[in-house]
């Protein structure tokens, strides 16, 4: 069999991030790494949107935006989100960027195969694929297990699941300078639903259907509601250039208890999703920086993670609206009706101080938030 220093199973966006990341340290030259993933990567399989005040992968960037706006059945509000912007990336212009940089690296492989199992041993790590056995000394999992959190009763599981279409409309519909954040104004039907818009010119956008809830919906659902949404907005000619699913584990249960010495669990393996909002990109830059930067001073992996308050918030949240479905569009509005929205921006990022938390916190409804934290303290 042959050994590595590091064996990744899976090679999405945390994968690649902490490849990354180690790339750029220029500190890992030394280390023998192996991705092994059964999809190659070819195909652009996901849209990651985030808000930043920085050049973070500016060169990859297909989109910004400077405006955005929210909207609920009562009321809409165009947000200036200076000095953030709203920016999207490409899955496949990512993967592009990682993997263009990872096959100029010699110490660095790439295995298009389909990992199986992998385990801790007395004195080193296992990774089985459907045809090959692989040895190492440490492993970075991305491969989410849904079990492990259904499984428990302790943190409620949220999903945030969607499907978009991008398409190219006859009529001129779109602001290019402006995204729809979150559009409420649609059937709520007991959940918490809503229309997320990203133009790229005024009659090019993505256009996603995406409800918080437990349970996902048939595919004829969400494109229902996506050609109603069409519709209200004034277009009558369009072609769907392109789709995009996903679902989005939003739960605060604590996966990187499940690491262990040598076994690291990383992105929605590992928690790195933000709980309460489900978005990622923004996240796994942080997180990846942080795992380098143990690993230069750190080799048990058991020590890697650190409870913080914006943990404890997401939990709050998530036990909400777990409870009440419904509350989802009350709490969001009640945010950004008259929220400042940089600041929300900023709380949501997880990078307020605790003054700006209670400027943000005191905006949402009262008693459902006070119930869970009691519900939780005692």
């Amino acid at each position: 069999m042959k050994h590595y220093d590091y064996i990744f199973t899976g090679s999405g966006l945390s994968a690649l991030m902490t490849v990354y990341e180690m790339i750029l340290s220029n500190n890992f030259d030394n280390k023998s790494i192996l991705l092994i993933d059964d999809n190659p990567k070819k195909s652009n399989d996901r849209t990651w949107c985030f808000w930043d005040d920085s050049n973070l992968f500016d060169a990859i960037i297909s989109k910004k935006w400077d405006n955005a706006l929210y909207a609920d059945e009562n009321f809409r509000r165009n947000l200036k989100l200076q000095p953030y912007q709203y920016k999207m990336i490409r899955g496949l212009d990512f993967y592009n960027l990682v993997l263009d940089l990872i096959s100029n690296q010699k110490n660095i492989h790439f295995l298009n195969q389909k990992v199986i199992d992998f385990d801790e041993l007395e004195n080193y790590c296992i990774v089985k694929t459907e045809t090959e056995n692989y040895t190492c000394n440490k492993i970075f999992n991305s491969i989410y297990n849904s079990e492990l959190v259904k499984s428990q009763k302790k943190y409620p599981l949220l999903q945030q699941h969607f499907i978009g279409w991008f398409i190219k409309s006859k009529e001129e519909v779109f602001d290019k300078n402006t995204a729809t954040f979150m559009d409420f104004s649609v059937e709520q039907k007991g959940n918490t639903r809503f229309m997320y818009v990203l133009p790229t010119s005024e009659t090019e956008a993505l256009l996603e259907y995406t409800l918080f809830s437990k349970d996902l919906l048939s595919r004829a659902e969400y494109e229902t509601e996506i050609e109603k949404y069409i519709k209200k907005l004034g277009i009558l000619e369009y072609e769907i250039v392109e789709k995009e699913q996903g679902n989005i584990p939003m739960t605060s249960y604590e996966f990187w208890k499940n690491n262990s010495k040598n076994i690291i669990n990383i992105g929605s393996a590992g928690g790195w999703t933000k709980a309460s909002t489900g978005f990622t990109f923004k996240n796994v830059t942080k997180y990846s920086k942080k795992l380098i930067l143990f690993l230069q001073t750190q080799n048990d992996f058991t020590k890697f993670h650190k409870k913080d308050k914006f943990w404890l918030y997401d939990l709050l949240f998530i036990d909400v609206l777990y409870k009440n479905n419904k509350l989802g569009s009350k709490v969001f509005s009640s945010l950004f009706q008259k929220g400042n929205p940089t600041l929300i921006f900023k709380f949501l990022d997880g990078e307020t101080t605790f003054l700006e938390d209670l400027k943000v916190m005191l905006k949402c409804p009262t008693i459902p938030f006070a119930k869970a934290f009691f519900k939780r303290l005692f």
